[in-house]
């Protein structure tokens, strides 16, 4: 186990050193500057070059990855040019609201993946079969933010249930306490956006769990299962289930990192203050140094998961240890 962990964690960190360099790399060819842009076009030579050496834009573009790399190691990252505020503290504020929302989502959508491509693989070739896939093809081909809408449109417009946008925050708005109500009203806030979310991860994850299941229900060992007296649904849930979890956890991993890292349509439709709302405004006034410390976050976000999908394959498949 030692040295699986040490090779996974070696790519890891090289993963994470090559995507720093990219990101930084593909900023640099943009066209124009920060300077440039907080100034104006009728901003003088001599207060650009003054405001690019206060930003540090006049000094080599080495300098200023090591500079910005060796800020991301030691916590002290630079300052937002449109909030005046250390990205740290922005992308911070942004991700209690972003990565609760990706976990909320996430729950929903491994409970109704699994529940469905279970269902389906059971009755296989049978109705209930025939309609799960059915469901998770219409799914498939509606994109979230049309889910969103409808989601609105129904509970927030209609019944009045929900709002239709916003987040009240996790503390209360008098004494600023976090109390068990305003969790309650925060989850409540987050509701519809995570539904909208799952309901197109699930309907691909539903698929691949079906096919898995399907795929190991076939072999030798579950055969040899069934002759010794156990019934379909308990060699399903004893052996099937686990041997079936790898492509799952694949796709389900993946998933996850799609949920942090693009949220941003979700965001802007139900005006929540999250991760993708602050990489579109801060696109939108081009603040580089939050998108630039934003995206270098989701790259690390989409390594670190994978980094535990591949532990969690060891930890289901012992084989994959020993090899």
């Amino acid at each position: 186990m030692g040295p699986f962990l040490a090779r996974r964690l070696a790519t890891f960190l090289a993963t994470l050193a090559v995507a720093s360099v990219v990101v930084f790399v593909v900023l640099e060819l943009l066209p124009g500057n920060a300077a440039e842009v907080i100034l104006g076009d009728t901003a003088t030579p001599e207060s650009l070059a003054a405001l690019q050496a206060k930003l540090g834009l006049d000094r080599p573009p080495w300098l200023r990855y090591t500079a910005w790399v060796g800020g991301l190691l030691s916590g002290q990252t630079a300052q937002s040019i449109s909030y005046d505020t250390p990205t740290a503290e922005l992308i911070a504020e942004r991700l209690q609201v972003t990565l609760p929302l990706a976990l909320l989502a996430m729950g929903l959508t491994v409970v109704l993946a699994l529940s469905l491509g279970l269902y389906a693989a059971s009755r296989h070739n049978r109705l209930g079969d025939v309609g799960v896939m059915a469901a998770s093809q219409i799914g498939i081909a509606i994109p979230n933010f049309w889910f969103a809408i409808l989601l609105i449109l129904l509970f927030a417009v209609h019944l009045q249930w929900v709002s239709a946008g916003g987040f009240p925050g996790w503390a209360d708005e008098d004494s600023g306490n976090i109390t068990a109500l305003s969790v309650a009203e925060g989850l409540k806030a987050l509701l519809l956006p995570a539904v909208s979310l799952a309901l197109v991860q699930a309907a691909i994850l539903a698929r691949v769990t079906r096919s898995a299941v399907l795929e190991v229900m076939r072999e030798d060992f579950v055969r040899t299962a069934r002759a010794k007296g156990l019934t379909r649904r308990q060699a399903l849930w004893r052996h099937v289930l686990r041997n079936a979890m790898i492509p799952v956890l694949t796709v389900a991993g993946l998933q996850f990192a799609n949920l942090v890292t693009g949220t941003i349509v979700v965001e802007n439709v139900f005006v929540l203050p999250g991760v993708g709302r602050l990489v579109f405004q801060a696109i939108s006034n081009r603040d580089l140094v939050v998108v630039r410390d934003v995206v270098m976050l989701l790259a690390a976000v989409v390594v670190l998961v994978n980094f535990v999908v591949d532990l969690l394959y060891a930890l289901v498949d012992p084989r994959l240890r020993v090899s």
